[in-house]
């Protein structure tokens, strides 16, 4: 009979309190979760995976942790639980005298053998959650109503996004029970193969996040029920904005900044131009001779802060020309380009 080191599994030391069992199972079940790995290592990240789950299982469990512990400290994960030399106060057991020991019944048959059934032969009905469920084939729901943990996720959002607003549709992997099992995490007294006794499955979902009117860089937003499964309903996600520079904006700390494109003749008369701003349209007027390149300022019109208060809208004036130029309009830039000179600038020599 094969006993496995359930502390070694979990990567804590025996004493380890029932706060840092819960945390090592949880790293390790992000980790070893099947729908993480590809197809081609599933089955040996599956067998890693029920490992974790059933190593947590006992540990967390004070009563069966107690059973498990009385097994003695001279054991070692792939081999033979032995008395230690000279006695020590043990003594080597059959299979059916152990299950006599801890109060669990050798299946008829005497079949099987494995590492599950000398786990089901250890706690007995226990371990198999009382006996059957609802549905009749053993599967047992959780008895507790503890509610789901919170999930964390980042999202990329566009600095125009974040200044005006609307809604961003993104897809997100969650946590829903696993059907098989009903979120039992067992099938009659073995761990479910499909969530490896989690109880959960990851399914991908698909969210419209309405994008608050104070969107700013490293904000995080709370989704209701949108975090891991439990029996006492589903925790939140925490999801945490990362604003990003899309076609027209650009990230200035505070301040967003962008280009606006104003014909010369404008730029000579002065002129104004329309720009979108958080909750509404602004008038945005040009000087006249204003030199390409020069940035107008909108004070208030940027980024939300954290304070409450906004950063400021740079516009960054460019020079441009409209589509189509009638044959005149071409002729006179001619003209114009004749008498002017050679602009020079940038990398230009």
């Amino acid at each position: 009979m094969q006993f496995q080191d359930y502390y070694t599994t979990l990567g804590v030391a025996r004493g380890a309190s029932a706060d840092e069992i819960k945390r090592a199972y949880r790293r390790l079940a992000k980790e070893w979760h099947p729908d993480r790995h590809p197809p081609a290592k599933r089955a040996q990240v599956e067998t890693k995976f029920k490992a974790i789950a059933e190593a947590h299982e006992v540990l967390s469990d004070p009563e069966k942790r107690k059973r498990y512990d009385s097994l003695g400290e001279h054991w070692r994960h792939g081999q033979d639980f032995q008395a230690p030399p000279g006695g020590g106060g043990f003594r080597n057991v059959s299979p059916e005298e152990f299950a006599r020991m801890f109060g669990g019944a050798r299946g008829g048959g005497g079949g099987g053998g494995g590492f599950s059934d000398f786990f089901s032969q250890m706690f007995g009905d226990m371990f198999a959650g009382g006996g059957a469920g609802p549905r009749g084939d053993g599967r047992a729901r959780r008895s507790t109503s503890a509610r789901g943990e919170d999930a964390e996720a980042e999202i990329e959002l566009g600095v125009g996004e974040a200044l005006l607003g609307g809604k961003r549709t993104f897809t997100l992997g969650v946590q829903v029970p696993c059907e098989p099992c009903d979120g039992a995490g067992r099938i009659g007294p073995r761990t479910c193969p499909t969530c490896g006794g989690l109880g959960t499955s990851r399914r991908e979902k698909s969210v419209d996040l309405q994008i608050p009117k104070d969107a700013r860089d490293g904000q995080v937003l709370r989704l209701r029920g949108l975090g891991e499964a439990g029996d006492g309903g589903a925790g939140d996600l925490l999801l945490t904005l990362r604003l990003v520079a899309d076609d027209v904006w650009r990230l200035r700390g505070d301040d967003a900044e962008a280009d606006i494109v104003v014909a010369p003749w404008d730029v000579l008369e002065g002129t104004t131009v329309e720009v979108a701003v958080p909750g509404g349209v602004a008038t945005a007027r040009i000087p006249a001779g204003t030199k390409p390149g020069q940035k107008l300022r909108l004070r208030g019109q940027g980024l939300a802060r954290a304070d409450g208060s906004r950063g400021d809208l740079l516009l960054v004036v460019r020079l441009g020309l409209p589509e189509t130029l009638t044959a005149r309009q071409q002729e006179l830039l001619r003209e114009l380009g004749a008498g002017a000179g050679r602009v020079r600038g940038g990398a230009g020599r």
